[in-house]
């Protein structure tokens, strides 16, 4: 998830700091951007139901962002997501570090898929690398990001794999709440915001112990597929 989603949010971060000026048609405008960059970025049909930008304040809903998988994969998609908020702090925009004062993250459903070689956000992660280019992907002008407060909540994780057939193991992920994300450091990459997001998913599956209870209940096949879900945040 952390893959694919920061990205899109960057996109989306970038396009409103060229366009929110243009306050009639920023909406569609921004819609269209995360839509075209972002299926040209990871091969995968990329869409939102709805863009809602406030130009004048920096405050912002997008509605049903939905990522789908590369050619051979079968699962919906890889990602859906509810609702995106967010509070950017407009007077950053143009500078070294961007300042997003909230971002909620609202029921998050992704899809984990093994293939035949790969797994379905392996195959988008190699193709935004390749899109971004050898300069890019050494970090070089990445934007630098601080996030005052990011809220990842009503999350679910869902495998699968050719081991289990047409079935799908699902799991419930618990809610995160982090504070001022990258202040101390003075911002931080799109790749480090997704290590801190990753590190603290890992922390929380741990203590709520749900996945040891399940795999316990269910055995190896589950066993196999949580480690996949797992993995994601790695």
């Amino acid at each position: 998830m952390k893959k694919i989603l920061l990205p899109l949010l960057i996109i989306t971060l970038l396009s409103v700091s060229a366009l929110y000026r243009l306050a009639e048609s920023l909406d569609e405008i921004v819609a269209d951007a995360i839509a075209h960059h972002g299926t040209v970025m990871t091969q995968a049909r990329i869409g939102v139901e709805r863009v809602d930008i406030a130009p004048k304040n920096g405050k912002g809903i997008i509605s049903g962002l939905l990522i789908g998988n590369p050619k051979g994969f079968k699962t919906p998609y890889a990602l859906r997501v509810e609702r995106i908020d967010l509070d950017i702090d407009l007077a950053t925009l143009n500078k070294d570090v961007t300042v997003v004062r909230l971002l909620i993250i609202d029921k998050p459903d992704v899809f984990y898929e093994t293939g035949d070689t790969q797994t379905n956000f392996g195959a988008i992660q190699k193709n935004i690398a390749a899109y971004l280019g050898p300069a890019r992907t050494k970090n070089r002008g990445e934007t630098l990001l601080i996030i005052e407060e990011l809220t990842i909540c009503n999350a679910n994780a869902h495998a699968s794999a050719p081991f289990m057939g047409d079935k799908t193991i699902s799991i419930a992920l618990p809610d995160i709440v982090l504070k001022n994300v990258g202040k101390a450091k003075g911002g931080v990459t799109p790749a480090e915001l997704g290590q801190e997001i990753a590190s603290a998913m890992t922390a929380k599956l741990s203590v709520a112990g749900n996945y040891e209870r399940l795999k316990k209940s269910a055995g190896t096949t589950l066993d196999r597929a949580g480690s996949a879900i797992l993995s994601l945040f790695k």
